[in-house]
């Protein structure tokens, strides 16, 4: 049975800023990482209800970062990142899914260092996540997104709760090979608009475009996409929604069906809630029909290549009756 969930999805669009020079010279460390070789490290991961959450420190602060696809930049939550100055302010708000966030600041991270891994100069938003550890009953310190992820060849693993992150070139070619002993099974193109994933599937034979989001609790369709894809909705409740701006809308909420990414590629029936995405869309000048969050991790162990524009899956383990 659906209960009810904190839709947590935070996106960002591409406008000028104006750029703080008070760098963040200590870098975020990892401690629970192990590195696999020079380019390539695992990161163990913990579920807070739908998200994918690791643990770090910045700044001597230990806390939690959400890994979210969904944020084109780093994130970090001003009630543990107080030193802000006025001039910091950015001209444009940051874009939620449900609104816009205002009193955003932006903050450069002189050095992210993951283990062996070191990213110079990397643009931060900060903004207010004080209603997001509330509800979540976490310390968080932030939100990494697309701007560090970029990067590497991303591994959502979620049968054993990890993300591996391992180097690649500028063509997308992985900088160690030998990297995952599991077997690639299947891959999809996508297209990035901006910093979204975005892929082409079909829900009962209707062509659709459906952004991919590690921090989408739950997979969202839009109320206006063709009527033949909502006869394989099956509502189930009304819920509450609590956005990245910390006001709330109610949605209905069910099981998708039929959603098909490609001849191979396809998915039993989701928990998805039905709303309203054009401001999203008009955020990220998209006209995306949904989005795949959690559900979609949840049956897929995913790798992500930015710079091929991939996604690779390889099979969970089949479970022995005995």
């Amino acid at each position: 049975m659906l209960r009810l969930f904190y839709f947590i999805l935070f996106f960002s669009i591409c406008i000028p800023l104006v750029h703080a020079k008070d760098d963040l010279s200590n870098p975020i460390l990892f401690s629970n990482a192990e590195v696999l070789n020079e380019y390539t490290t695992r990161i163990p991961f913990k579920l807070v209800d739908h998200l994918i959450v690791v643990e770090a420190e910045l700044l001597d602060k230990k806390g939690n970062f959400i890994i979210d696809t969904g944020s084109e930049r780093m994130i970090l939550n001003s009630v543990h990142f107080s030193n802000l100055y006025e001039h910091q302010r950015k001209y444009e708000s940051t874009s939620g899914v449900m609104h816009s966030i205002e009193n955003s600041y932006e903050k450069q991270i002189k050095a992210f260092a993951l283990q062996d891994f070191t990213l110079e100069n990397k643009n931060s938003d900060v903004i207010n996540l004080s209603h997001i550890e509330k509800s979540k009953k976490i310390k968080l310190l932030g939100i990494i997104g697309y701007s560090i992820l970029k990067d590497y060849e991303v591994f959502i693993d979620l049968h054993l709760n990890q993300i591996t992150l391992t180097k690649v070139d500028k063509f997308g070619n992985k900088l160690n090979k030998n990297v995952y002993l599991e077997k690639i099974v299947d891959s999809l193109d996508f297209y990035l608009k901006n910093h979204t994933i975005v892929v082409n599937a079909f829900i009962n034979y209707q062509k659709v475009r459906l952004g991919v989001d590690t921090a989408a609790e739950f997979n969202q369709i839009n109320k206006s996409v063709n009527k033949r894809v909502l006869q394989y909705f099956v509502p189930k409740k009304r819920l509450k929604l609590q956005g990245a701006s910390n006001n709330t809308i109610k949605v209905m909420a069910g099981k998708l069906h039929r959603v098909k990414l490609s001849n191979t590629i396809y998915f039993g029936p989701m928990n998805t809630i039905v709303t309203n995405l054009s401001k999203m869309n008009e955020a990220f000048g998209t006209q995306l029909d949904g989005i795949l969050g959690y559900e979609f991790f949840a049956q897929k162990r995913t790798i992500i290549n930015y710079k091929k524009e991939k996604l690779y899956f390889i099979n969970y383990p089949i479970k022995h009756i005995e």
